[in-house]
């Protein structure tokens, strides 16, 4: 099943084989609660590795970073 997802920062397509992502992508995901101006709304985004690195190269606080020794 083809996706065609796009970086939602450089509206690059994502490389896609036989409906594998054949690269890695940040998925943002939020759902807005009470209380926001927001309340009740949806929101998802993509971004490819370039995109997310630029992005959080701009944090005051840099993200917590961990190594892992295996894949499950």
């Amino acid at each position: 099943m083809k996706r065609n997802i796009q970086c939602n920062a450089c509206g690059r397509k994502i490389k896609e084989e036989n409906g594998l992502l054949r690269e890695d992508i940040f998925e943002g995901k939020k759902e807005w609660g009470y209380f926001s101006r927001n309340d009740l709304k949806v929101d998802t985004f993509y971004l490819c590795e370039d995109c997310y690195d630029k992005l959080i190269a701009n944090f005051l606080i840099p993200v917590k970073r961990e190594d892992k020794l295996e894949v499950l």
